[in-house]
């Protein structure tokens, strides 16, 4: 099993909150852990806009990573919300075992 990080931006705080506690309730993620609120740049539309955005990092199991996004994505209030993964190549033995008991459905 290796463990992937999970990038993503969220509206608000309190939506990375509903969806970050609702994918750790299904075991979709081990963890999450949301940011100070960033501003961000970006093109939409045609148009370069402005927006403080929330960013968060999930822990989880590269097995389950199709679904979290998935999840995330039909939760989420953007029409394109922006997920990420990356991959970690070196964590204590002790950490991943953590996140596999954590997103593990008995």
């Amino acid at each position: 099993m290796s463990v992937v990080s999970v990038y993503c931006t969220f509206a608000s705080v309190e939506e990375a909150e509903r969806i970050g506690r609702t994918v750790v309730e299904e075991r979709l993620a081990a963890c999450i852990n949301i940011l100070a609120p960033c501003r961000s740049i970006y093109r939409w539309q045609g148009k370069v806009e402005e927006a403080e955005e929330v960013p968060a990092i999930l822990k989880t199991a590269d097995t389950v990573t199709d679904a979290l996004i998935a999840r995330i994505t039909e939760l989420h209030s953007y029409d394109v919300p922006a997920i990420t993964v990356w991959p970690v190549h070196k964590l204590p033995g002790s950490y991943a075992e953590w996140v596999e008991e954590s997103t593990s459905i008995d």
